[in-house]
């Protein structure tokens, strides 16, 4: 038999090694941590989407990294879309695959990014659910005697809607950023970026109440720090605040998917109906880009109508 020869470089019936995508999966998470600044919820979605992206392309791409086309990302859309994501997960998806894809190009482990070339599907703008301040008041009080903890929630409840805060912001709140007679607290938003927000009466007299009768039992065994508090005194979850919120929605009647993010809008929308400048209302709510806050001005029916009676000649 004659001796067998190596086919030629670049042949059909050469086999490279198969290139691992995971490899670069825990780095860039270290990446989005280390260099980026990025909260721990943000960087908790970064690993869902792109974890889900390389467990796809183990299967269905090609050998070499720097063999990926655009049709790859085409497919893996197809492929979401026959999951049943809706088109606003699907375009958070592809937003922490073109991240991905970003973060390889600057480690050289590919010259350019495909990624980039593939558009995101179209979103219709959806309007924030809003709460009327009346119900908002009926939502402070739904907490009663017959719950476990009701001067904790009705505290939580109160701190949501005076100061805008997200779920997560709430619950990373420490007793060391609560200032009450200044009636204000620091909370570490979106990026670590920290910023002061601002306590009515209410929230100040819900927040006395809880901290004076219904903490100290509950941190008696374990004090973590954080201002709202299990009955083994660890740190509440975002997740135990949600349902929370939709237990008491529900107490009260209110219709429609009521969750914390609800007396956020809620907040933001009276805020702009009693007056307050926009760019301030940027601010309270920690909006990196007032596009997002001015989404609150197509919400606030009743302002828009005040101005057009003030100024129109036949107003």
């Amino acid at each position: 038999m004659p001796p067998r020869k190596r086919p030629p470089p670049g042949s059909k019936f050469t086999t490279e090694p198969r290139q691992d995508l995971s490899r670069h999966y825990d780095p860039f998470l270290y990446y989005l941590e280390a260099e980026c600044g990025m909260a721990k919820n943000t960087i908790s979605a970064y690993r869902t989407d792109v974890g889900r992206f390389v467990d796809w392309y183990k299967v269905e791409g090609p050998n070499q990294i720097n063999e990926i086309e655009l049709n790859l990302f085409s497919r893996y859309i197809e492929h979401l879309r026959d999951t049943n994501l809706s088109a606003t997960s699907i375009a958070r998806h592809l937003i922490s695959i073109k991240m991905f894809f970003r973060y390889m190009v600057l480690e050289g482990v590919i010259l350019e990014s495909k990624a980039e070339l593939i558009n995101s599907p179209k979103l219709a703008q959806k309007l924030p659910s809003v709460l009327s301040p009346e119900r908002v008041d009926q939502l402070l009080e739904a907490p009663n005697h017959e719950d476990a903890y009701p001067l904790r929630d009705k505290a939580i409840l109160s701190v949501l809607y005076a100061t805008g805060c997200r779920a997560s912001e709430l619950t990373g709140l420490k007793l060391r950023d609560l200032y009450l007679e200044e009636a204000y607290c620091r909370c570490l938003g979106k990026g670590s970026k920290e910023r002061m927000v601002n306590l009515n009466p209410r929230a100040i007299t819900a927040l006395k109440k809880y901290l004076k009768f219904e903490r100290p039992p509950m941190t008696r065994r374990e004090d973590s720090g954080y201002l709202f508090v299990t009955r083994s005194g660890k740190k509440l979850t975002r997740d135990v605040v949600w349902i929370m919120v939709k237990r008491y929605a529900t107490r009260i009647g209110a219709k429609g998917n009521i969750s914390p993010h609800t007396l956020r809008h809620s907040f933001a929308t009276h805020m702009l109906a009693r007056g307050a400048e926009i760019r301030a209302l940027q601010e309270l709510l920690g909006h990196a880009n007032i596009s997002t806050t001015q989404i609150y001005t197509h919400v606030d029916h009743t302002r828009l109508k005040n101005v057009h009676s003030a100024h129109h000649p036949r107003g």
